[in-house]
């Protein structure tokens, strides 16, 4: 899987020049070792290419979603989910979250810090509109930066109000 997802990236950087040679776009340029931080890489888990494996999660309309419609309930358990969201980022599990337009039934994604399907199922089980069933989940590895790994220190460093506030 490694190997392929490799192959692919190169394949992907291998498109992007040719695309620019043939729009006389400037060359991209190789990764200079003096910006390389072998520590940060380290610490982030990044592999040689400055990516790692995650769990992707698609949240889409579940079969209950329609069925509660009380808004005090309803109320209890989207604070639930937010809630959850929180406590799994502070732990580290939940990388990256947000909502989708709903096309399709989709309705959110998660990236997780794990590229195991089963260990994500287990955090996301946590969720309290997910176990109500408003929400069904699709699961998928997903290969990506390691810089994602930033995202939650830097979102708390910019958030100006809460989701809930």
């Amino acid at each position: 899987m490694q190997r392929l997802l490799r192959a692919g990236l190169a394949a992907l950087s291998l498109a992007a020049l040719c695309a620019c040679a043939s729009a006389g776009a400037p060359q991209p340029q190789a990764v200079s070792p003096q910006t390389y931080d072998a520590a940060l890489a380290e610490q982030l888990g990044a592999d040689e290419y400055g990516m790692r494996a995650y769990v992707l999660a698609i949240l889409k309309t579940g079969p209950q979603d329609a069925v509660i419609t009380d808004k005090d309930e309803r109320a209890a358990l989207f604070a639930g989910h937010f809630a959850n969201m929180g406590k799994l980022a502070e732990e580290g599990k939940l990388v990256l979250a947000g909502p989708l337009g709903g096309e399709d039934g989709r309705r959110g994604l998660f990236i997780l810090n794990t590229p195991d399907i089963e260990a994500a199922q287990d955090w996301v089980a946590t969720d309290p509109t997910i176990a109500a069933g408003i929400f069904t989940v699709d699961y998928s590895k997903y290969y990506g930066s390691a810089a994602l790994m930033q995202v939650n220190e830097t979102h708390a460093r910019i958030q100006k109000k809460g989701v809930t506030d």
